[in-house]
């Protein structure tokens, strides 16, 4: 992997781990349930990882996106969603437990600010793609897997994200473009500038605007520090003439 695994912190997207004990939780009372999270979080910082210390984020009420998402309402397909029953018992035991709650971001944008304070110090613990734009180790505690993310694969994370959106949190993208179709536009990219131009010129041939093409790219891109709104490098004089 190019180098050796050394962190001794779990960086954990705790979120996770209130829905996935949960929901495998349903039919048991709630001190079974947050025993069941405690066993877990236990298991994956000290016995998975041998780490000796954890730090962990959830999601507040509050998010940056809702206001950024002019296309289509972010996270609007989950409205109806079901959650599982303990959800908020597990939240608040996970406060108790260290995590810390943040507002107006995600999660995993407060892993990734935290991340960027000393990238070598943390296990990145989580099981969504999307923090796989994020350079570090990372351990994938479902699948038990431990992998290392370098600069190229997190920049190809990333652009690979802004061209075929994300269906689970309802980031368009662009239109008829899956990860095959990704992948062939980004193939002969090496470097993050490639990498954007070659997106932009995808939008362009759908006749997308600049404007847009900066609303997927902030929605999908996870701050690396407070309050960072992520801005493409592309020249507005760029955008397909009307």
């Amino acid at each position: 992997m190019g180098k050796e695994a050394t962190p001794k912190v779990a960086l954990i997207d705790a979120d996770f781990l209130a829905y996935s004990v949960g929901f495998a939780s349903e039919d048991d009372e709630e001190q079974w349930a947050r025993n069941r999270l405690t066993e877990k979080l236990t298991d994956i910082v000290y016995i998975d990882l041998e780490c000796d210390d954890y730090v962990a984020y959830t999601t507040g009420k509050t998010n940056f996106r809702y206001e950024i998402a002019k296309t289509v309402p972010y996270k609007g397909n989950r409205v109806d969603m079901k959650k599982p029953k303990h959800l908020d018992a597990l939240k608040d035991h996970l406060r108790r437990l260290g995590a810390v709650t943040v507002d107006n971001i995600e999660a995993d944008d407060a892993v990734a600010i935290e991340l960027a304070k000393d990238p070598d110090k943390y296990w990145v613990v989580h099981v969504d793609k999307d923090l796989n734009q994020l350079v570090g180790w990372h351990y994938n505690p479902i699948k038990q897997e431990r992998y290392y993310v370098n600069e190229y694969a997190a920049n190809l994370s990333f652009w690979t994200q802004v061209l075929t959106g994300d269906r689970v949190d309802a980031i368009p993208g662009v239109p008829g473009v899956g990860p095959k179709k990704a992948e062939k536009a980004l193939k002969d990219c090496k470097t993050y500038e490639d990498m954007e131009q070659a997106a932009w010129e995808v939008y362009k041939s759908k006749n997308l605007s600049l404007e847009y093409f900066r609303e997927q790219g902030q929605l999908l891109w996870l701050q690396r520090y407070e309050g960072q709104l992520w801005e493409p490098t592309i020249n507005e004089t760029e955008q397909r003439k009307e």
